[in-house]
Order: C-alpha cells, then sequence, then structure tokens
C-alpha cells in the first residue's frame, strides 16, 4: 500500500453521524433562512416544524443504526 492509498477501516465506528443527517439539518437550516420572504407565516411554520421533525428522525434512525 502507498500513501497515496486511504486506509481502510476494520469495520464501521459505534455512533457515526453519517453525511444524510448532516444534510437533513442543513436542510433545516436554510428552509429557515430561504423560506422567510414567501407564504404565509402558519404555512412557513409548519414547515419548518415538519423538516425538523424528519431532521430528528433521521438522526435517531441513523445512531440506532451505527
Amino acid at each position: 500500500m502507498t500513501s497515496a492509498q486511504p486506509v481502510i477501516p476494520a469495520g464501521p465506528r459505534p455512533r457515526e453521524v453519517r453525511a444524510s443527517v448532516l444534510a437533513a439539518f442543513q436542510l433545516v437550516e436554510d428552509a429557515r433562512y430561504l423560506g422567510t420572504e414567501r407564504g404565509p407565516r402558519r404555512r412557513r411554520r409548519a414547515r419548518r416544524v415538519a423538516e425538523r421533525t424528519i431532521a430528528y428522525r433521521r438522526l435517531a434512525r441513523d445512531v440506532r443504526l451505527g
């Protein structure tokens, strides 16, 4: 093996945060800041709550699997 080749870990690390979870959190944050000028306030708030719920459920699932 040369230094240019990545080292493959023996197994998955426990409680490893996955990119999908981080992407879900980013979507929630983006929705908070980019969605401020469109639609009624109630609809925006409901969407934020739904997106946050999805992100938390994905995080919980990934933590359980990890």
